[in-house]
């Protein structure tokens, strides 16, 4: 226990301990049988320490006793240890061969690990003072033997699942994100583990490769690894650099790979994934420096959080690209057209400007603004080469943009019959067809706000009470658009519209809300649209190359 800082805090009685858990463990247990620690650890100088290491799964320390004889302690994986114990002291406190009782001690691990507890063992050796260095560099510089060990105890640790993980676990898994686990412990342990957090399914899934030793996987060759590495479940008995191996194997076969982690030697691991999450309680500093997100209350289910509002960022982003791009497409056809036909564009400089602002400012805030949803985690996870602008969006998009293009053509072509103008003078006939044509248009983008918010759901109501800033944001836009058509004529160059106009130009924008119902039913091919728009492209360089 002298390989980490630990201190007993004796309040009113309670005991405290402070250390790694594993260490809080095993010394909070032996108080409570009785042990003395500040008395034992005052009798005892520290020559040295080997800290727990990754690698060879131990950790261990030599002390000097006040009888002057020098003991080894080591502590580590039951199993490994095990290995290095050539005796065992008995409950008489007897040292005994261990040769003929080893099959009973690893039966006991493999018991206390199918049980989903961490297997630790305490061993130890005598060593004589005087081949210890005398000097400090010397004794720097020793290295503490691992043979010839005592077998004290071999301890089974309870590390229960947090309240809440295997609920995450499922969540992750329903939308489509694969949790693995990656583990110092023994397959044993790692398998009981995995199926208490509900990682493994059954123990029918417990079979290679879905269960393997990280010392199995680093053996492989780098194409054998890329192509077990998708299979894998559960890791044990893995060091650091297995972890490591893992993330690149993945990463090189397309997947976009979120690493969790919070030692120092999990650095390289949460550098190398797509996503870093250190731990903000037992993390270390170097962890927290390597990873992109720290996880405040070192909790798995907070992971469902990050991926809940990263998929709500990235499908923001969608929303209000579709509306964009709905709104560009309508204003660039609507005065091409009008510009090439007769000379005159309906919609002026001003008057873009305003659409501009709805667009831009306005609308990106109303769309980027909306909460995460549970549908947003039964969607599948946008692979890492996947088009921002998806097939759904392309569907909605090309929709909308036809309907209102379609109907502000008919306006600018046909507006003055169809608004029944022709007795009027020809200037102000035609003022009143632009305005109509500019108060149709920004109420049709008002109006397909509110498609934009569900691209893939028929219902784009739901929630929409949730999202009070949507709801004044629409407001705030409709009463300033009242106050451009009806008050700023002379700046926005347009005349004041009826009530029987302005239902017009309201009846027409809510068309649009059926029309969207009613496209979302239409089925979209799953390869993007831009593979299809490249493949004259791909043929004629091919040609060009040939």
């Amino acid at each position: 226990m002298w390989d980490s800082t630990l201190l007993i805090y004796l309040d009113g009685g309670d005991v405290e301990v402070s250390g790694s858990p594993t260490e809080k463990a095993i010394l909070s247990w032996a108080v409570k049988l009785g042990m003395e620690f500040d008395v034992i650890r005052s009798q005892s100088k520290v020559l040295q320490v080997f800290p727990f290491n990754s690698e060879k799964k131990r950790g261990g320390v030599a002390v000097q006793r006040t009888d002057s004889k020098v003991h080894i302690h080591w502590k580590g994986a039951a199993e490994i240890l095990l290995a290095s114990c050539t005796r065992y002291i008995d409950s008489n406190g007897v040292l005994q061969p261990i040769d003929e009782d080893k099959d009973f001690f690893k039966a006991a691990i493999n018991d206390m690990a199918a049980s989903s507890l961490r297997c630790v063992a305490i061993a130890y050796r005598s060593y004589e003072l005087d081949k210890v260095p005398a000097n400090e560099e010397n004794l720097d510089k020793w290295v503490l033997p691992e043979d010839e060990l005592v077998l004290l105890a071999i301890v089974g640790i309870k590390d229960p699942c947090r309240s809440g993980v295997e609920d995450a676990v499922r969540v992750c898994t329903q939308a489509g994100v694969k949790v693995r686990m990656v583990t110092g412990d023994n397959l044993h342990t790692a398998k009981a583990i995995a199926l208490e957090c509900g990682i493994l399914g059954s123990h029918a899934d417990a079979t290679e490769p879905n269960i393997i030793e990280g010392r199995v996987f680093r053996e492989y060759s780098e194409k054998e690894r890329e192509s077990v590495a998708q299979k894998i479940t559960v890791m044990g008995r893995s060091s650091p650099s297995d972890k490591l191996l893992l993330v690149q194997a993945l990463r090189k076969g397309g997947e976009v790979v979120a690493v969790t982690g919070d030692g120092t030697n999990d650095a390289p691991a949460l550098h190398e994934a797509d996503i870093g999450l250190s731990m903000g309680i037992q993390g270390t500093e170097v962890a927290k420096e390597s990873s992109d997100i720290i996880i405040l209350d070192d909790n798995f289910a907070s992971v469902v959080k990050v991926v809940r509002w990263g998929r709500s960022v990235y499908a923001n982003i969608q929303k209000f690209i579709q509306f964009q791009l709905t709104v560009n497409v309508a204003a660039l056809v609507i005065n091409v057209v009008a510009a090439v036909s007769s000379g005159d564009v309906p919609l002026n400089a001003v008057q873009l400007l305003w659409v501009n602002l709805i667009m831009d400012t306005l609308g990106a805030l109303a769309l980027a603004t909306e909460p995460p949803t549970d549908h947003l985690m039964h969607r599948s996870p946008v692979g890492r080469r996947e088009p921002l602008i998806t097939n759904i969006m392309w569907r909605n998009l090309l929709i909308q943009a036809l309907y209102q293009v379609g109907v502000l053509l008919v306006l600018n072509f046909r507006g003055k019959s169809i608004l029944n103008l022709n007795d009027e003078s020809r200037e102000h006939a035609t003022d009143v067809k632009n305005t109509m044509i500019f108060n149709t248009f920004v109420l049709c983008q008002i109006f397909n706000e509110f498609n934009a918010r569900k691209p893939d759901e028929i219902n784009v109501f739901s929630g929409i009470t949730k999202n009070r800033l949507f709801m004044g944001i629409i407001g705030f836009t409709f009463i300033l658009q009242i106050i451009l058509i009806e008050f700023a004529g002379k700046f926005m160059s347009t005349v004041r519209l009826n009530w029987e106009l302005w239902l017009a130009s309201v009846v027409i924008a809510l068309v649009s809300w059926p029309l969207a119902a009613i496209g979302k039913l239409a089925p979209v091919p799953e390869t993007p649209l831009t593979v299809y728009l490249g493949k004259p492209f791909r043929r004629w360089r091919t040609g060009q190359h040939a």
